[in-house]
C-alpha cells in the first residue's frame, strides 16, 4: 500500500519536508533508522488526500502523535500512561525540541502501531481518543 510521507533525515539530522511516495515498507524502514539513533519526526497521509495527516514525534522510548484533520484543525493522541501526567517529555517536532506532558506521550511501539494501523486504515478516529487543540 502506498502512503506519502516527510521524516527527519538520517544523514542531516534534521526533518526534511519533502514528501515522498512509496510502500509502507520504505516509511517503516525510515522509522527503524531514526529509531536506531534515538529520535525523529514522520508526517504521513494518503496518496489521495491533502488530509488527514497523522505525524509522530519521537525520542528514546516517548512518542507523541498529532492528527491533522484540516488547516485549521488539530489534536493530539491521549497518551497511554507510559508517563506520568504530571511529567514532562521532550520530543522533537521538525526541528526543533517541545514538551509534553504525560498526558500525551505514548510508549514508541504504540505509537508506531497507531502510525502503521493509521498507513492501512486511512481513518484516525479508531486508532484512540483524540484531544482537540
Amino acid at each position: 500500500m502506498s502512503v506519502v510521507w516527510a521524516a527527519t533525515s538520517p544523514e542531516s539530522g534534521l526533518f526534511h519536508p519533502v514528501e515522498r511516495c512509496s510502500e509502507v515498507e520504505d516509511l517503516s524502514d525510515r522509522f527503524n533508522e531514526l529509531r536506531s539513533r534515538g529520535h525523529g519526526y514522520v508526517e504521513v497521509r494518503a496518496p489521495n488526500r491533502e488530509f488527514p495527516v497523522l505525524s509522530m514525534a519521537f525520542r528514546d522510548g516517548h512518542a507523541v502523535v498529532h492528527l491533522m484533520s484540516s488547516t485549521e484543525r488539530m489534536s493530539l493522541l491521549v497518551g497511554d500512561g507510559t508517563v506520568p501526567s504530571g511529567a514532562e517529555v521532550e520530543v522533537p517536532i521538525m526541528d526543533d525540541l517541545a514538551a509534553f506532558t504525560g498526558d500525551f506521550v505514548l510508549d514508541i511501539d504504540r505509537a508506531w502501531d497507531v502510525v502503521h494501523s493509521f498507513t492501512q486504515t486511512r481513518a484516525a478516529d479508531p486508532l484512540g481518543e483524540w484531544c482537540e487543540l
